[in-house]
């Protein structure tokens, strides 16, 4: 009879009711969260999958939740729904990889260090896992481990610009200019007016003692952007050392336009002495590589 009485408008089952309220609960919650990470109003999106998790235990809504986590900056918390998620999908490479990316942000090597061995146990062949391997090496300070593994996503995929970047600023660290030089040859023929590529390049011909070409290169570094402080403060130490003073205290005075926190510690804002002596003060101990 109970079939018959439900089929013909009688009583509901309250176990299939309360089933079919928490799926709606759980996709409005979902829903809601998704469209809160979309509007940056990332406490609230973690509120939401917080509580729809309590409903389900969702994979994709832990990888939210990991999301919105990482973008409050709670990290632990964002590692944490990770691992949630690698054990829902433990064949999954590329989870592995967001967590070891997270762990990256946390400046933790080692934990980022035995996801990237984790991830590439799964998948030798994995570019990026080599990368944030390499990542990992060089935070861990061993570089020549990083070297060999920037090299080894380089041989799986050359077009990774960003790798033969971090290899080329790598090697400068260690001294090897003229390996790094390679690098550095490769993306300026791969890439135009980028940033980041001009200003190694700048980098490598000042420490190779080519001041002029050095100059001209941080030049274009300017023109493609003008509030590079590092370019202005990087140029100023090579004027200052060929007697450029007046060049030395212009590239000075743009830093502390851009920095004007860099003129706390200076008397005088802004005077001819305030700048001369900020001047010796950067320029004494600059290295942007330490070599």
């Amino acid at each position: 009879m109970g079939f018959w009485k439900t089929f013909f408008g009688g009583e509901a089952n309250p176990d299939e009711e309360k089933k079919s309220a928490d799926e709606r609960n759980f996709d409005l919650l979902k829903y809601d969260g998704v469209k809160a990470m979309r509007m940056g109003q990332f406490d609230y999106a973690v509120k939401c999958f917080t509580k729809a998790l309590l409903t389900k235990d969702d994979p994709e809504v832990h990888d939210y939740l990991s999301r919105a986590y990482l973008q409050t900056g709670r990290l632990d918390d964002s590692l944490s729904e990770l691992h949630k998620l690698m054990a829902h999908d433990p064949d999954n490479v590329n989870v592995v990889l967001q967590a070891a990316s997270v762990a990256f942000v946390k400046e933790d090597y080692d934990t980022m260090s035995q996801l990237c061995q984790q991830a590439i146990g799964m998948d030798g062949t994995n570019a990026l896992a080599h990368l944030f391997y390499a990542k990992a090496a060089v935070g861990q300070g061993d570089l020549v481990q990083g070297i060999a593994r920037m090299t080894k996503s380089i041989a799986l995929d050359e077009s990774m610009g960003d790798v033969r970047l971090l290899r080329a600023q790598t090697l400068m660290k260690m001294g090897d200019l003229e390996a790094a030089a390679d690098d550095v040859e490769w993306l300026c023929a791969h890439t135009e007016d980028n940033e980041d590529v001009l200003l190694l390049q700048a980098r490598l011909e000042a420490a190779r003692g080519n001041s002029e070409l050095a100059i001209g290169i941080y030049g274009h570094v300017v023109d493609v952007n003008p509030f590079c402080a590092d370019a202005f403060r990087e140029r100023g130490k090579l004027r200052l050392e060929q007697g450029d003073k007046q060049g030395a205290e212009e590239d000075m005075k743009m830093v502390l336009e851009l920095n004007p926190q860099e003129m706390a510690d200076v008397s005088g804002e802004y005077s001819a002495e305030g700048i001369e002596q900020k001047v010796k003060q950067q320029y004494s101990n600059l290295n942007p590589f330490g070599i």
